[in-house]
């Protein structure tokens, strides 16, 4: 899947350079080159998010757009970078809100979400989604509940990723439907994957993005979704709160972030332009193929986002027992 992203990612930024610059605009970023910090390396969603919203700045802006790769420790590294970026209105930061909810599942986490990120603006919604084997022959959750009671031992699940959300999100499934099920970790959705459609493993967890070609392909069947509403670029799969389970009510999101002490009028300047970039039907299309579905917002929103977002977070944590990390 890394590889897929990524080519899309290439894609796109190559049919916008062929594109002829649209009339730019005036705005109140500074004039010098701008850096827009990623969390995980070329092919990851953040990644490929960052590069379509690069290449639509500097079409719009005039000013050179980089995207500054600081990959490791599950986005943090992006964000201990910004909290250390001078607050002059260069930099920004892409972060999904699996990176900004380490902070309640591993101790070390080198900055804190509240205090060291200045929201600017929400980017758009990311759904976790939970997949079965093509192997099993289940076309529904449903079917899946019936499935595990003829198989009881078969109730682990793959995860790309462990103390984060599509590992949380297949307890909670578990938990919703009343039979517990057990995480297996997945160095990346490619080997998930593949593990599923030969049937070695009866479900998976993961971003919906990462299911995304795979479910055409039919190499996977995805069951329910962790958003409020049924995701731009799934319209087949049902939510979690629709098949009558509101706890998997579980959304996340990715958001732009400026250095602490970043002045309210260069926040203000980032998040004209951003959301002026992320309403066009363009990006927005771009973004639905990722599995995104563009929402922006004021940076007095993310704040109240995040701080529900993080009792709500707290709240699942404490469901499903998990406790916090060194």
């Amino acid at each position: 899947m890394i590889g897929i992203v990524r080519r899309r990612a290439l894609a796109l930024a190559g049919a916008a350079l062929a594109t002829p610059a649209a009339a730019r605009a005036d705005t109140a970023l500074p004039d010098r080159p701008l850096r827009i910090l990623v969390g995980f390396p070329a092919g990851s969603a953040s990644d490929a998010v960052a590069r379509i919203v690069a290449e639509a700045l500097k079409q719009r802006t005039g000013r050179d757009v980089v995207v500054d790769t600081r990959a490791g420790a599950s986005g943090t590294l992006a964000g201990a970078a910004l909290k250390n970026s001078p607050p002059d209105g260069t930099t920004v930061c892409c972060m999904p809100s699996a990176t900004v909810a380490q902070k309640l599942t591993m101790a070390s986490i080198p900055f804190e979400p509240l205090a060291d990120l200045a929201p600017v603006t929400l980017a758009g919604t990311a759904q976790t989604a939970f997949c079965v084997s093509p192997a099993i022959g289940v076309g529904s959750l449903k079917d899946y509940v019936e499935w595990l009671k003829r198989n009881s031992t078969r109730t682990s699940f793959g995860t790309t990723a462990m103390g984060s959300f599509p590992h949380f999100f297949g307890v909670l499934t578990g938990l919703a439907i009343g039979i517990p099920l057990e995480p297996a970790p997945y160095r990346g959705a490619a080997l998930l994957v593949a593990d599923l459609q030969g049937g070695r493993v009866a479900a998976g967890c993961g971003s919906l993005g990462d299911f995304l070609e795979p479910q055409r392909a039919g190499k996977v069947k995805l069951l329910v979704t962790s958003g409020t509403r049924r995701a731009t670029s799934a319209p087949d799969v049902p939510t979690g709160a629709e098949l009558g389970y509101p706890s998997l009510d579980m959304p996340g999101w990715y958001a732009f972030f400026a250095p602490p002490r970043t002045p309210p009028g260069l926040i203000e300047a980032w998040g004209t332009e951003l959301r002026a970039v992320l309403k066009q039907p363009e990006i927005g299309r771009k973004m639905a193929e990722l599995g995104l579905d563009v929402e922006t917002s004021t940076s007095a929103e993310v704040s109240q986002r995040m701080a529900a977002d993080f009792a709500r977070w707290r709240e699942i944590l404490e469901a499903i027992g998990y406790r916090l990390q060194n």
